[in-house]
């Protein structure tokens, strides 16, 4: 995949954020009328794209009856060895920027603190946060593969 596209509605603001999760932008350029970039961080792409008159996104997160795109999913097995150390490290980092920056940036929002999993054959470690728009992101890490 090349990247995963956001619309947001404060480009600035959504660029602060992810800065905090360790993407740093790569391209910035206009779509028509707006403003947009790249930033590569965590092994993948995302592109901004600043909405002007923006309107509030659904819960995906929280409305079970949600239908569409729902999260972008991270897997942080290789940059940490323990999930709920490097979400701390990461609410932290947040925090103190939203004291220099409370117009960019707000406290980090958990939706899910950090939980285990098994998915088929592996046990995983999983927390979502929410992005300044809303957006879930989920965050996993490899704990074991199971015979």
């Amino acid at each position: 995949m090349h990247h995963a596209s956001i619309r947001t509605a404060n480009i600035h603001r959504a660029i602060a954020f992810y800065e905090q999760l360790g993407f740093t932008v790569c391209e910035r350029f206009t779509t028509g009328y707006t403003l947009a970039c790249w930033m590569e961080g965590l092994g993948g792409r995302i592109e901004l794209i600043q909405i002007p008159e923006p309107k509030p996104a659904p819960d995906a997160f929280a409305d079970e009856h949600y239908v569409g795109y729902y999260h972008l999913s991270f897997d942080v097995t290789e940059i940490t060895a323990d999930l709920p150390s490097w979400l701390a490290s990461v609410k932290e980092r947040m925090a103190l920027a939203s004291e220099s920056q409370p117009e960019q940036l707000q406290p980090l929002k958990v939706l899910l603190e950090p939980t285990q999993q098994q998915i088929g054959d592996r046990i995983w470690e999983v927390a979502f946060i929410a992005d300044t728009d809303g957006l879930p992101l989920e965050f996993i890490r490899l704990l074991a593969k199971l015979n």
